[in-house]
């Protein structure tokens, strides 16, 4: 049985949040293409058939922007706060204040160019927009401070979840050792096809033990020779591990394959956006 969340429209099944063992003040929740009002190709699929329902968050997708509008709305509801601090994405490693983020935003600036942001604040939302790419979220036990990254393969290689992890801490005022972190879905092992200049990225000034582990990551195309396939949780479970980080969950959804629920930029390329957020509350 689903239940309703809240008067959004929405069901239990519409959302995942992360199951892990920290205090009940950080929130968070990562949304699937269901639960909206988004049409074809930003809409539903289910049994092979595409209908009305979808829930795309993206501006940029091609969406009709009023549905788009509907969709972000609907969204806020779930967090019970007005805005959320949205980035202009560009696959890098920088990482912001969530709350300079808003501060722009009210004064019609511009969005500003980040792939994470981190608050100590309550009430403010980070969230980071995913279409395969793998959303990081990150908090210490006790909620003192959150982060949000967008980590595909170029922001994971340049440092972007730990950046996040650094300032994480710092706002919580303890060690990066402590801090837990839920990898959301993305694109899956099975799926996920590159070039030799993504291994290299990876292995560029890696040694010993974790050069081994690295190099695992990376399965050799069984059909299309020099190409791997690529395994974006586990790199990622890698580099968190390197500054002490190993309260990991999650990574076990692909949006490549399981189309009933995800949007998938590298399988349709029209599609739609997702959105993974995490805030304190006072609770």
């Amino acid at each position: 049985m689903t239940l309703p969340e809240g008067n959004t429209g929405l069901t239990a099944n519409d959302v995942l949040r992360p199951e892990w063992p920290v205090s009940p003040r950080v929130r968070a929740l990562v949304t699937t293409r269901n639960g909206g009002v988004s049409l074809p190709p930003f809409g539903t699929w289910r049994a092979g058939v595409e209908g009305p329902g979808g829930r795309n968050l993206g501006w940029k997708s091609g969406d009709d922007p009023a549905h788009v509008e509907t969709n972000r709305a609907r969204l806020m509801k779930l967090t019970a706060r007005d805005e959320a601090a949205w980035l202009s994405q560009v696959h890098g490693a920088t990482v912001v204040n969530a709350d300079a983020v808003l501060a722009a935003a009210k004064h019609n600036e511009p969005l500003l160019q980040a792939d994470a942001s981190v608050t100590d604040r309550t009430g403010t939302v980070c969230v980071v927009m995913i279409a395969d790419c793998m959303p990081v979220l990150l908090c210490d036990p006790q909620g003192r401070a959150v982060g949000a990254a967008h980590a595909g393969w170029r922001g994971l290689a340049s440092g972007v979840v730990e950046n996040t992890a650094q300032r994480v801490a710092a706002l919580a005022g303890t060690d990066m050792s402590v801090l837990h972190a839920y990898l959301g879905p993305c694109i899956g092992p099975q799926t996920f096809e590159v070039g030799p200049d993504v291994r290299d990225a990876f292995m560029k000034g890696v040694g010993g033990a974790q050069r081994d582990a690295v190099a695992n990551a990376f399965v050799e195309h069984p059909l299309n020779a020099g190409k791997y396939l690529a395994n974006l949780p586990r790199l990622a479970r890698l580099r968190l591990a390197e500054i002490g980080v190993t309260n990991v969950v999650g990574g076990d959804h692909c949006t490549f394959t399981e189309q009933e629920r995800f949007y998938s930029y590298r399988r349709d390329r029209e599609t739609g956006r997702m959105a993974a957020l995490i805030w304190l509350t006072d609770d």
